[in-house]
């Protein structure tokens, strides 16, 4: 239909399963964006790098490639569950530090390490953000109203793109609105009200 795609798959396997999973997606057309999980470790992620090195795709076409680190849905609680200690946005620098070091492009990260990673990482590192919800009924700048679902840890629009994100990842915000396209214009809207004015 036109627009590229992003493959967010999460791949996380061992190293040879996921160059081979990177291979494979890297054969899909019009994909400009793939990850993997950077919790599968530096050599997994240094494979999925290999295999989109050696892709037969010219440089500039091959997709970038980016390391889920902590998921937008889990906070420190949901992560001492599974065995990992500390705050969640301190585990998410740290993987965004490893994916750089592994060759990944970017991270995908919550809102609320957008800063962080940009000063651990740099301005070239991409940062892509999901847990993005815009503001309801009742809210303020200051102290804007969220609907959350199943996130923990989100922002709205405005807030990730000033926080420095280079994309926005908004599913339900728009697909479960009674009114998609309004509500697609309205957050729009609130994307070009942060941009900066050059």
């Amino acid at each position: 239909m036109g627009p590229e795609i992003f493959l967010d798959l999460k791949f996380h396997d061992i190293p040879n399963t996921v160059a081979g999973a990177v291979t494979s997606a890297l054969g899909v057309p019009g994909v400009r964006l793939l990850d993997v999980h950077s919790l599968g470790g530096p050599e997994m992620m240094r494979a999925a790098a290999k295999a989109r090195d050696e892709s037969i795709l010219p440089k500039v076409q091959r997709p970038k490639l980016l390391g889920v680190t902590i998921l937008t849905s889990m906070d420190s609680t949901s992560l001492r569950a599974v065995g990992i200690s500390g705050a969640a946005s301190i585990r998410a620098v740290k993987l965004a530090r490893l994916a750089r070091q592994a060759g990944l492009d970017g991270v995908v990260a919550s809102p609320r390490e957008v800063r962080a990673i940009r000063r651990a990482c740099g301005k070239d590192f991409l940062i892509v953000v999901p847990g993005i919800r815009p503001e309801v009924e009742g809210g303020s700048r200051r102290s804007p109203k969220r609907k959350k679902d199943d996130q923990a840890r989100v922002a709205t629009p405005a807030e990730a793109i000033r926080a420095g994100a280079d994309y926005l990842v908004i599913g339900r915000p728009i697909t479960a609105a009674p009114d998609p396209v309004a509500a697609a214009r309205t957050i729009l809207e609130e994307i070009a009200s942060a941009l900066p004015t050059n």
